[in-house]
């Protein structure tokens, strides 16, 4: 019996380069391995949690992560896509779990925190908010999925899912799966830093290159990506700590690039050494990882072109996916039910 893979985005504006090394990339060599059930979906509920009385948003986004989705070569033919709230299962089972986490644990996780800080909530954070990590629980559980996809930020959320499915499982039954979170092999790659140099690429920051992004405005973000400051001319020792482009470089580059376009070097650490000792402009250096990224990027943008003029194809996708997966959440659904004992009248 294969193993089930769930994975999804909140759909609040387009994907960018760190979706994409972050999980996207991942997801793709699961789904060709062939080796996996593969679900994946676009979590409108959760993203509802902060942006309720902006639900256009949400719903323009939508179709924006589902064309990223088909340009990384997410391919529907191997993988399920579905739309969160087209499984109102999900809603129950999340009712279900918040009887088994205390309002003390959801203030404690770590990335519920972090993101309260970032939008500014304060003590006024709607409770749809604060409490996505057990919705996150019950898209998990549901799909019995067993290894998920994603950044490192995450990460306290499968660990909040597992404290779950442990408290479940002890009360009713190993009805449950306990997930796995997967991450991307590439360190650098777990969390890439924006184009400002800030710790995370992030869509609120406005510091990202997004995956649909056409080839000018990519060159104009990678031209003013940050650097060394004190790396004022080209002869000057620079630092490559920190340094934005070569963070970049580790993540993307590899040693067929520097054959391709920078043959002078062999690889990513014979570039270094020339730029810690000073010869080596920054011009130079962004250049390189422009045509790297353009060579990444270029295919996206003819995948997601053609699904832009065929939006038919990708909501057909979206609707016949989230009837599939509905099927398998009622499944899991009942059988939380009858372990609690509350299918009263529905006892087949």
């Amino acid at each position: 019996m294969k193993k089930v893979i769930l994975t999804g985005d909140r759909p609040t504006g387009k994907l960018h380069l760190g979706h994409y090394v972050g999980s996207l990339k991942n997801r793709v060599k699961l789904q060709n391995s062939n080796e996996y059930d593969m679900y994946v979906f676009i979590a409108d509920l959760q993203a509802l949690t902060d942006n309720a009385r902006n639900p256009e948003k949400i719903r323009n986004s939508l179709m924006e992560v589902a064309l990223d989705y088909l340009a990384v070569g997410l391919d529907p033919e191997k993988t399920t896509f579905f739309v969160q709230s087209q499984i109102p299962e999900l809603t129950e089972l999340t009712m279900h779990y918040m009887n088994l986490v205390t309002l003390a644990r959801l203030k404690r996780n770590p990335t519920i925190k972090t993101e309260i800080k970032e939008r500014g909530f304060g003590e006024a954070v709607p409770v749809g908010f604060l409490t996505y990590p057990i919705s996150q629980a019950a898209d998990i559980t549901a799909f019995k999925a067993n290894l998920i996809p994603v950044g490192e930020d995450q990460l306290p959320l499968i660990e909040q899912c597992k404290e779950i499915v442990h408290a479940f499982n002890n009360l009713y039954g190993n009805i449950l799966v306990e997930p796995q979170a997967v991450l991307a092999d590439n360190k650098v790659c777990i969390r890439l830093p924006g184009i400002d140099g800030k710790a995370k690429m992030s869509k609120s920051l406005g510091n990202c290159i997004y995956l649909s992004d056409d080839t000018e405005t990519v060159k104009k973000k990678v031209m003013s990506m940050y650097t060394d400051p004190n790396h004022i001319k080209v002869e000057d020792p620079g630092k490559v700590e920190n340094n934005t482009v070569f963070t970049y470089l580790e993540a993307f580059a590899t040693d067929e690039d520097f054959k391709k376009y920078l043959p002078e070097y062999k690889n990513l650490e014979e570039l270094k050494a020339h730029y810690k000792r000073g010869g080596l402009g920054d011009v130079k250096v962004k250049k390189f990882l422009f045509q790297i990224l353009e060579d990444l990027l270029e295919p996206m943008r003819k995948k997601r072109a053609y699904y832009q003029e065929h939006l038919d194809l990708v909501y057909k996708m979206l609707e016949d996916g989230s009837k599939k997966a509905r099927l398998v959440a009622q499944n899991t659904l009942k059988e939380v039910r009858d372990a609690i004992g509350i299918n009263y009248f529905n006892k087949n």
